[in-house]
């Protein structure tokens, strides 16, 4: 009884404090969803929010010991690996849910495009969309650099130094990521800025407005065969999809787990300013931009990757043109497939050269 009253109090107390309408929030955020998303494939959309913030949270425990100076980065990522408990696990998580983010957001935007997500109503989300798969790119650049080994080392000097090759602003843009003129101590640590401060922040920043958007406009519907004979073509955002997704984060930890057991980080030599490896290449999401400067000079290189930057960005216009223009022929499609094709094969021909 004496514990009723008090629970009832401390709840008055927090309504009058909080006065939120729990009927209203609950109308407000649980909005119907297609039946549609039920298929893997149209729910890749929570997936690389799921994995980010398992990046989130190991990430904070890696910076309780990693050091981000040139004198003592890759003994702290040596420590970390070698001495810390659970440490190589924890940087395993770490990396493997980085490639895992990169390959989900591949895969979602991959499923808005050809399922046609990205028109009328929703360009300002697929351009919004756009920013955050290069953000997702550039946490994976940046990340990896802050090992300082050979590797990362010399990965990070051809990033640089790429950078300085785009007309007008390279320049200046290759001093500021590098703190000067060349690589330097200054160099490491506005690395690590932008991995644990600008790019996260921004991030999440995007990521709100881009479901903001999504819970605006709607989620894109689609009706297949099996669904036209359903009476109810929706089904509840909570708690239905919400365990959909607490089962898929469960999933992706224990994948998460296979991949750390199995393939742990691994750690290289000490990055040697004075010695450059045979063979430096990127991480495998930027093999296909790797293989395309080694094909052309650096200037068409760059100026091409930044074509191809603008282009995806502005495709729902695009698109929008060339439906007016070419009703019937599906070039939207064509140049898709043409284009994921072309990103493989300058992938595969990458990793294997």
């Amino acid at each position: 009884m004496w514990a009723e009253k008090n629970i009832e109090k401390l709840t008055d107390w927090v309504k009058d404090r909080i006065p939120v309408n729990v009927q209203e929030l609950k109308t407000l955020t649980n909005e119907p969803v297609p039946n549609h998303l039920k298929h893997w494939w149209f729910a890749l959309g929570g997936t690389p929010a799921i994995l980010f913030a398992i990046q989130i949270v190991t990430g904070i425990f890696l910076m309780f010991h990693y050091v981000p100076t040139p004198e003592q980065a890759y003994d702290s990522v040596f420590k970390i690996t070698n001495e810390v408990k659970f440490g190589w696990y924890v940087r395993s998580l770490h990396k493997w849910a980085s490639e895992l983010m990169i390959v989900t957001v591949m895969l979602h935007m991959s499923r808005v495009y050809f399922t046609g997500a990205f028109r009328k109503p929703r360009e300002l989300n697929w351009m919004l969309g756009t920013v955050i798969f290069f953000i997702t790119l550039g946490l994976g650049f940046t990340g990896y650099s802050l090992i300082y080994d050979q590797l990362s080392y010399w990965a990070a000097m051809v990033g640089t130094e790429i950078a300085g090759s785009v007309p007008v602003v390279g320049a200046y843009a290759a001093d500021f990521i590098r703190g000067g003129p060349e690589m330097s101590g200054n160099t490491l640590t506005r690395l690590f800025v932008f991995h644990v401060v600008i790019f996260p922040g921004a991030l999440v920043a995007l990521i709100a407005v881009h479901i903001v958007l999504v819970r605006m406009h709607g989620v894109t519907e689609f009706e297949f065969d099996e669904e036209k004979k359903l009476q109810h073509k929706t089904f509840p955002l909570f708690p239905d999809h919400f365990l959909t997704e607490c089962m898929i984060a469960i999933l992706i930890l224990y994948l998460l787990t296979i991949m750390s057991l199995v393939f742990p980080a691994g750690l290289g030599e000490i990055a040697n300013p004075l010695v450059t490896p045979e063979h430096i290449k990127p991480e495998w999401y930027f093999y296909a931009s790797f293989r395309w400067l080694k094909l052309t000079n650096i200037y068409i290189g760059v100026v091409g990757q930044i074509f191809f930057v603008g282009v995806l960005a502005l495709w729902p216009f695009i698109d929008q043109f060339l439906e007016k223009k070419y009703p019937k022929m599906e070039l939207t499609i064509w140049i898709g497939f043409l284009g994921f094709s072309a990103y493989l094969i300058l992938t595969v021909w990458e990793a294997f050269a």
